[in-house]
């Protein structure tokens, strides 16, 4: 079993409880954290068997800009359930998503959701 984690995407997004987040937009940073049995790719030493980062960063990408979320709850876990749908031998993706401009009233860095979606 192997763990494999990218860290800190930056993707601009639509998304918020409010219509404003959602037509303004903003930048969210994005963190994944891949499961994946490794035996084949150890055997192999092949990327197909593995994974291929650059596509993984092309599908959460056109997950957060092409498609409009009220909930980062929502979002994460799409992220984690096409991640799951594209590679078979992923058997768990955790996204974490941080959102750094939020209408609260006070000073705070970002919000952060975090989804572990699993293979059933």
């Amino acid at each position: 079993m192997a763990k494999i984690r990218i860290h800190n995407m930056m993707f601009y997004g639509f998304h918020g409880i409010y219509e404003y987040e959602r037509e303004q937009g903003q930048k969210f940073y994005i963190d994944v954290e891949i499961e994946m049995d490794d035996a084949k790719a150890i055997e192999t030493d092949d990327v197909k068997d593995a994974v291929d980062t650059a596509t993984v960063y092309d599908i959460v990408g056109d997950a957060v800009k092409n498609k409009r979320y009220q909930l980062l709850i929502s979002l994460s876990a799409h992220i984690g359930d096409r991640l799951l749908s594209k590679y078979p031998h992923f058997t768990a993706v955790t996204a974490t998503i941080r959102k750094p401009s939020v209408p609260i009233s006070g000073p705070i860095d970002y919000v952060e959701v975090e989804t572990t979606r699993r293979r059933k």
